[in-house]
């Protein structure tokens, strides 16, 4: 063989054997940064799609969320928490919600709920730089999903 394609050819193996041994190798934080994302939680509800989506707007209303966009129609709704100060002086934090909901394959809706927390660190010359994380084990998806049954067993508003 030639030298260079013995060169490439090792580098090859080399990048296979790095690879193969990262997931071991790597620190938690590191490791968590490159591997999936927080999978959303997900409850199925014996509602039309309408019904859930109202009732998902006003559980999300109950946690002093603002909605941002979405409707029945398309199945989606985004929705943002007040900003409020973060551990540092001069840095902020912000609870984003996203809401998704399906036709659930018996009956019913299928709702998809994610949080994710933006923190934005102070700083006078890199203004706009925010960091974002999903929330894992947070009390937020089930207080909202609480708000969610009680909005669709309240009486329907006239």
């Amino acid at each position: 063989m030639k030298p260079v394609k013995i060169l490439s050819l090792s580098a090859v193996l080399l990048g296979a054997a790095l690879l193969a041994g990262c997931e071991s190798g790597l620190p938690d934080d590191v490791r968590s940064a490159l591997g999936p994302r927080e999978r959303p939680r997900t409850r199925t509800y014996p509602a039309d799609q309408r019904a859930v989506y109202e009732a998902a707007k006003a559980a999300a209303g109950a946690m002093e969320f603002r909605f941002v966009r979405g409707g029945p129609a398309q199945g989606e709704l985004e929705a943002l928490g007040a900003i409020s100060p973060g551990d540092e002086p001069g840095s902020s934090r912000q609870i984003s919600m996203k809401v998704h909901l399906t036709p659930a394959a018996e009956s019913g809706t299928d709702v998809e709920v994610s949080l994710t927390e933006t923190i934005e660190e102070a700083s006078a010359s890199e203004k706009g730089l925010a960091t974002e994380t999903p929330l894992r084990d947070t009390p937020l998806y089930e207080v909202f999903f609480r708000n969610l049954q009680t909005a669709l067993s309240a009486p329907p508003k006239d």
